[in-house]
């Protein structure tokens, strides 16, 4: 019997589904109309495409030598305590004229002020690579001084240097033989319903990725995506990833995203446990303004994480936009301490010069094991037993 109204029921069925369609569309030309056309962002969107251009990322080298350097370091652990001191022991003997500044921790090293706001000419790491995420949200306002980045933790993508090599690597810097990568910075800006700033002139900067989840909720989130003022799809999924050419071996990697050389300018996005199978993940040029918004038919709020740490939670209506950032983290190559005769030498050889083969292609090779085989796994076991 009820299989007789079928019929009846499919047009009225169909009239519901494209009043639905029509509606969702006729918001999100409302929202790019609103949000888009208004005079203050036409006037943006070419200045911040221009920004996406700015942290060109080829070697440079420094001009001057540092007058202060501040230390940033991971939790005082015994290996630590003695890296510090005899990097601290290292500077005052040789450059008694650089101050040497701390964060305002209890445990700040004996020989080092308490860094407030003054000027900074060099970062010294001490970790891993959370360390330098947050070495970079130190300068979350402005320009970051050159980093020197020494592994003593757990992962080692930005980490270049031994903690042994603190002298070639210090002195390499205040003799002006340092080249430095110029990493790129997300810029992300939040508003409201209303299209009001959350936190006017107050942009967040991020070194690996900004990502927006579903956090502590069962169901799905529902996310417009728009590309320079283009709705590109609506998203059902776990949440979306932006991330940086850097943070392309980071959290995006772990969603399926592409790894992405760090001297490229670009924006990654990645889905996280999309409910489509074709829902790919995509690169876009730095100049490229993505959009992520909360869903008017979406069942629960987005979180918002970037670097790691939670900081906003977006409702139905709201949204941020990510763009490139105007001021990179300069990080400082190990090339800087090859010598001159084995620089020369490697000229000659095939692939990369120093600086660029040693470091991103013995990263992925070492820390990811990049398309290792069962025979090739069985010699780095080897290799490193013996």
């Amino acid at each position: 019997m009820a299989s007789s109204f079928l019929p009846l029921l499919r047009p009225s069925l169909s009239l519901c589904f494209r009043a639905l369609r029509s509606s969702q569309c006729a918001r999100r030309k409302l929202f790019q109309r609103t949000f888009y056309a208004s005079t203050e962002k036409q006037a943006l969107l070419p200045q911040l495409g221009s920004q996406g251009q700015s942290p060109a990322t080829k070697e440079v080298q420094l001009d001057k030598p540092p007058k202060s350097i501040l230390i940033v370091n991971k939790l005082r652990t015994q290996p630590v305590v003695l890296a510090i001191d005899a990097l601290l022991e290292y500077v005052h003997e040789h450059y008694p004229d650089v101050r040497v500044f701390h964060e305002d921790r209890k445990d700040i090293p004996h020989g080092a002020e308490v860094w407030k706001s003054e000027q900074i000419d060099l970062v010294v790491t001490l970790g891993g690579d959370g360390t330098i995420l947050h070495a970079s949200s130190l300068f979350s306002a402005g320009e970051v001084p050159p980093v020197l980045s020494f592994s003593m933790g757990t992962l080692g993508f930005l980490l270049p240097f031994h903690i042994d090599d603190y002298a070639k690597a210090l002195d390499s810097v205040f003799t002006g033989k340092a080249t430095i990568l110029n990493r790129m910075r997300l810029a992300c800006t939040f508003y409201d319903t209303d299209l009001k700033e959350k936190e006017a002139g107050n942009d967040w900067q991020v070194m690996n990725e900004i990502a927006l989840h579903r956090g502590g909720s069962p169901h799905l989130n529902t996310i417009d995506i728009f590309v320079d003022g283009q709705h590109l799809t609506e998203a059902v999924s776990d949440g979306l990833i932006v991330s940086t050419p850097t943070g392309s071996t980071a959290y995006s990697l772990s969603a399926g995203g592409p790894i992405v050389h760090p001297s490229l300018s670009a924006l990654v996005l990645t889905p996280i446990c999309p409910r489509s199978l074709s829902f790919r993940p995509l690169v876009f040029p730095s100049t490229s303004i993505v959009t992520l918004r909360i869903g008017d038919r979406s069942r629960a709020p987005g979180g918002v994480s970037m670097d790691g740490r939670t900081s906003h939670v977006l409702h139905p209506g709201e949204l941020v936009t990510v763009q490139a950032s105007p001021y990179p983290v300069p990080c400082i190559n190990r090339s800087s301490i090859i010598d001159s005769a084995v620089a020369a030498e490697m000229q000659h050889r095939e692939g990369a010069g120093p600086g660029k083969e040693d470091d991103w292609v013995r990263d992925i090779n070492n820390l990811l094991q990049y398309n290792a085989t069962f025979r090739s796994k069985a010699l780095l076991r080897h290799s490193r037993t013996s």
